[in-house]
C-alpha cells in the first residue's frame, strides 16, 4: 500500500510517462515542463498581480532612495533587497497533439528586480487534494534534496559504475550499491543520532568509521576487533557498537 510520487525535470514531461503513472495504482507524478505562449497567456492576471505587488513594495523604497542618492546604479542595487513577489496558478491544459487528455498544470510566477520568472509543473494530484502553492513547494521542490541523495550514492558508493556488457548485470550492480546505501543510511539513523556524525554523508561515514586500520583476532567464541588508542572516533564507534546491538534481528 505504498504511495509512490514520481518527480522529474522537463525532460520527463512525456505522454508515455504520464500515461504509465496514471494507470498504476497508488502512483502520482509532479514533473516540470517548459513554458509556452498558451500557458503564459492563461497566467496573465497572476503575472499582473505579482508585478503590482512587487512595485507596491518597491515604491516607498524608490522614493526614499531618490531623495538620498542620485546614481541610478545605487537604486538598482537596493531593488535587489526587496522581496520577490510569488504567486501560483492552477489550470487544466492539453497540448495540441502530444497529450492524450487535459492535465493539471501549476504555474509559479515570480516577479522581482530581475523581472518575470515562470516555472511550470504538470501533476496527477488533484486541486481538491493539494493547493497550487503547497504542491510546488512541498511536492516538487524536494526533488533537489532527492537528487542530492542520488548524487551521494553515485559519488560516495560509486553507484554509477555500470560498465559490464549486459543490462541485467549493470542492474544488479546498481541494486547492490542501493542496498549498501540503505544499510549505511539506516546505520546513520539508528546508531549515530546525537553524535557529530548524525548528519554526515555516506562518504564521511565510510572514511571515518568503516575504513579503519584494525587488528582482528578470531577465537572459537568471539571475534575481537582492536583499533588504535589514538583513533579520533573511538567514542562514536563505542556508541554505535552499543546501539547496533539493541537493534532486533529480523532475519
Amino acid at each position: 500500500e505504498t504511495h509512490i510520487l514520481v518527480r522529474g525535470d522537463s525532460a520527463y514531461a512525456r505522454e508515455e510517462i504520464f500515461y504509465f503513472c496514471e494507470n498504476q495504482p497508488l502512483v502520482d507524478y509532479v514533473i516540470a515542463m517548459g513554458t509556452n505562449g498558451v500557458i503564459k497567456l492563461r497566467a496573465d492576471d497572476v503575472i499582473e498581480k505579482a508585478k503590482h505587488e512587487y512595485e507596491k513594495k518597491l515604491a516607498p523604497i524608490t522614493e526614499l532612495m531618490d531623495s538620498l542618492f542620485q546614481k541610478k546604479e545605487d537604486l538598482e542595487e537596493v531593488k535587489k533587497l526587496v522581496p520577490i513577489s510569488t504567486w501560483h496558478r492552477s489550470i487544466r491544459y492539453k497540448t495540441e497533439k502530444s497529450w492524450s487528455c487535459q492535465r493539471r498544470v501549476v504555474t509559479k510566477v515570480c516577479y522581482g528586480s530581475d523581472g518575470l520568472k515562470m516555472r511550470h509543473v504538470v501533476t496527477s494530484l488533484p486541486a481538491s487534494k493539494i493547493p497550487p502553492s503547497k504542491l510546488y513547494t512541498k511536492k516538487y521542490c524536494p526533488r533537489g534534496e532527492m537528487e542530492n541523495r542520488i548524487k551521494e550514492q553515485q559519488l560516495d558508493l560509486l553507484a554509477d559504475r555500470t560498465s559490464t556488457q549486459t543490462f541485467q548485470s549493470n542492474q544488479l550492480r546498481l541494486w547492490i550499491h542501493s542496498w549498501a546505501y540503505v544499510l549505511i543510511n539506516a546505520f546513520r539513523q539508528h546508531c549515530l543520532k546525537k553524535t557529530s556524525l548524525a548528519k554526515a554523508t555516506v562518504g564521511r561515514i565510510r572514511l571515518n568509521l568503516l575504513k579503519l586500520g584494525a587488528r582482528i583476532k578470531i577465537t572459537c567464541r568471539r571475534i575481537i576487533i582492536a583499533i588504535a588508542s589514538a583513533c579520533p572516533y573511538q567514542d562514536i564507534l563505542s556508541i554505535a557498537n552499543k546501539r547496533i546491538k539493541t537493534i532486533p534481528n529480523t532475519g
